[in-house]
């Protein structure tokens, strides 16, 4: 599988939009990625997670300028599971990933860690990038933050290593107590829970090659805060407006060609 660009940028829609208004913000966002210079170097490579209903129609307004995933896939991957969508599925319908244990679902639906598992495990078996979302549930010592995100990411790619299943994935940090709020966890915050990370997450043996993304509500100006520690961004409802979307990216051309000793010197201090 081909490695990941340097920087990832994505964005769930949730429901917030009709399948109209989600064609419509495709169509927006791929007529930024084919001209900006982030996408069309290879600097940046963007995916999008529609709803179910506009997979397909999000796949083909993209044309092959992002990635799209589901929001969320079953445990198995055929049978009398009424309402339900498996990796199966949404590999046949061209996905690329899926979303895995978002703050949503554990909270609304009742997913626990068994069950983040197993959907972990469902993806990589259909050849889908499990999307994994883990986070602290409250503010605490950065420290006893990242250790607790470790032991998210071991526990939901338990299940894959028992099955001798391999496969990229990608980290997505969203401190639980961030996520919707009128601005991000600090970004000091930030990079020194993700430093930790994604040297975990780069030593993942059957895994190489994933990577570590933040979210919770974050928007442009962030990345170039906290760029030394992460691989990119999982953005909130700032992407509901493409051009935050190009700002990002515009963002992502500005830090990338700089040296990783001014990378560091952007973001406030030296790697943790």
């Amino acid at each position: 599988m081909a490695a990941f660009p340097p920087v990832l940028i994505g964005a769930s829609t949730k429901m917030y939009f009709s399948h109209e208004s989600t064609v419509h913000w495709c169509r927006a966002v791929a007529a930024i990625a084919r001209s900006h210079p982030a996408t069309r170097d290879g600097l940046a490579g963007l995916f999008v997670v529609p709803g179910y209903l506009s997979i397909a129609a999000a796949r083909e307004a993209l044309g092959g300028l992002a990635m799209v995933g589901g929001q969320d896939l079953a445990t198995e991957d055929f049978g009398p599971f009424t309402g339900e969508v498996s990796g199966a599925q949404l590999a046949e319908a061209g996905c690329d990933l899926v979303e895995v244990g978002h703050a949503e679902r554990r909270r609304l639906f009742g997913e626990d860690e068994a069950v983040v598992r197993t959907k972990t495990e469902a993806a990589l078996r259909n050849g889908l990038i499990p999307l994994v979302c883990i986070g602290e549930p409250d503010r605490c010592d950065p420290a006893d933050a990242a250790t607790e995100c470790i032991r998210q990411i071991d526990d939901a790619l338990a299940g894959a290593g028992a099955a001798g299943l391999s496969g990229k994935a990608i980290v997505a940090y969203e401190p639980q107590w961030a996520i919707g709020a009128p601005e991000p966890a600090e970004p000091a915050y930030i990079r020194a829970v993700c430093g930790p990370l994604r040297e975990h997450v780069r030593a993942l043996e059957g895994h190489e090659g994933s990577a570590v993304i933040y979210g919770g509500s974050a928007g442009p100006g962030l990345l170039t805060q906290i760029a030394d520690a992460v691989d990119g961004l999982f953005l909130g409802r700032f992407a509901h407006d493409p051009a935050a979307v190009e700002a990002i990216l515009t963002e992502v051309s500005a830090l990338v060609g700089q040296t990783p000793a001014d990378r560091i010197r952007g973001a406030g201090g030296a790697h943790v």
